[in-house]
């Protein structure tokens, strides 16, 4: 046995850091001195000018970091480059501040890479919906209620409103912390569905849950006209997959009745959304349209916290873009906002383990799990008891 043991400390937030520090019995002000040194941060920036690149790269190896660049940057023999800036949380600081003296709109720069941090150290506390604000200390569980004849899981399951309005009564029961109600399904092929009709479906089942159930009610819809009308019967939360970009009259709505907000991403309607699968940069490409989402909701006049994002597993993503989602989500904290994943009994799981809808059930806790562990805020499932639990124990592991 060495006698010297050593071992890696594998330090991922700021909690994480200031309770290795503490262990240790480092001074209080210590701690807050050196948390930002035990976080290494890696950050992407797109399309600078070779001069802006340039100084960021002489900044940071002069700060003790570095800044990869394209090749010919150096030499300005290329018009831009992207630049990955690598560094700890404290060094990426100290380059915000040098950049705010800097020519050539580094300034602009030194706000927006501030801004990240901040939403990357401190991760939202609460979600705003039209009635009360969610906590967002432990996993929410959002239950699905598909009152659909043609869903991919559940399709025909709760047609009817008395055996709906059950169903959701039983998912509260099983832990679920928002029923998300859909009346036209979504599924990849799915045709559209008239909003007269998708009304008909929802209303009465939210007309036989008044008064009965606690927990906040969802809408899942693209339509203005559907999130109006739900609204005025009751509901808190519009789960637009569109990211507003389908019915323009969405942002007024949500911003009118200040309902909650999912932003999901996603290209083309449902029945062609999977014609459009190809990326140039996954996660690059997928978080600037959910930016372009974000944007037009906060122009319309809908508040921040009132706005949730969900990168759109399944949508418009073969299932090789699925799970490397997945396996990257931390990366979505960049926008400083509740992180909503759908991935239950979607095909990708089927994909990967050879099963069918019904058989997905322990694929999809360990997909909640992971995501959970990744940074997800909020799980939509079916299964809300098994899901609850998977993700009520990722969230005891990662914060013990």
């Amino acid at each position: 046995m060495s006698a010297f043991p050593a071992r890696l400390l594998a330090i991922a937030t700021r909690d994480e850091a200031e309770r290795e520090l503490a262990r240790i019995g480092v001074d209080p002000r210590g701690i807050g001195m050196m948390t930002p040194k035990m976080l290494t941060r890696c950050v992407h920036l797109s399309k600078l000018l070779c001069r802006q690149a340039n100084i960021l790269k002489q900044e940071m190896m002069g700060l003790g970091g570095d800044a990869a660049v394209a090749r010919g940057t150096v030499a300005c023999s290329i018009d831009t480059t992207d630049v990955i800036l690598m560094g700890t949380e404290k060094q990426l600081r100290r380059l915000c501040e040098k950049l705010a003296h800097q020519p050539f709109g580094l300034a602009d720069l030194a706000g927006t890479l501030t801004a990240l941090l901040a939403n990357v150290s401190h991760a939202p506390g609460t979600w705003k919906t039209a009635r009360r604000d969610i906590v967002l200390d432990r996993p929410i569980i959002m239950g699905i209620l598909n009152v659909t004849p043609d869903s991919f899981s559940d399709g025909g399951s709760f047609l009817d409103p008395h055996r709906a309005a059950e169903r959701a009564l039983e998912m509260e029961a099983e832990g679920a912390d928002i029923i998300d109600i859909g009346g036209e399904s979504t599924r990849p092929g799915a045709p559209p569905v008239p909003a007269a009709e998708e009304l008909r479906r929802i209303l009465p089942v939210m007309e036989q849950l008044a008064g009965r159930l606690s927990c906040p009610v969802s809408v899942d819809t693209w339509k203005g006209e559907v999130a109006r009308d739900t609204l005025a019967a009751g509901a808190e939360i519009i789960n637009d997959i569109s990211g507003f970009g389908f019915d323009p009259a969405m942002a007024q709505v949500a911003a009118s009745s200040g309902a909650g907000v999912v932003l999901m991403h996603t290209r083309g309607m449902p029945d062609e959304m999977q014609l459009h699968t190809g990326y140039e940069d996954l996660l690059g490409d997928v978080m600037a349209e959910l930016r372009r989402s974000l944007d037009s909701a906060v122009a319309a006049g809908v508040a921040r916290e009132r706005i949730a994002v969900d990168p759109g597993i399944g949508f418009a993503k073969d299932a090789a873009s699925n799970l490397e989602i997945l396996r990257r989500l931390r990366e979505f904290a960049s926008l400083g906002l509740p992180l909503l994943v759908g991935t239950s009994r979607k095909s990708f799981i089927g994909k990967t383990l050879g099963q069918a809808t019904g058989e997905r059930v322990i694929g999809t806790a360990a997909t909640v799990a992971l995501a959970v562990a990744n940074g997800a805020d909020i799980l939509r499932v079916h299964d809300v008891r098994a899901m609850r639990e998977a993700a009520d124990m990722a969230h005891a592991i990662i914060t013990s």
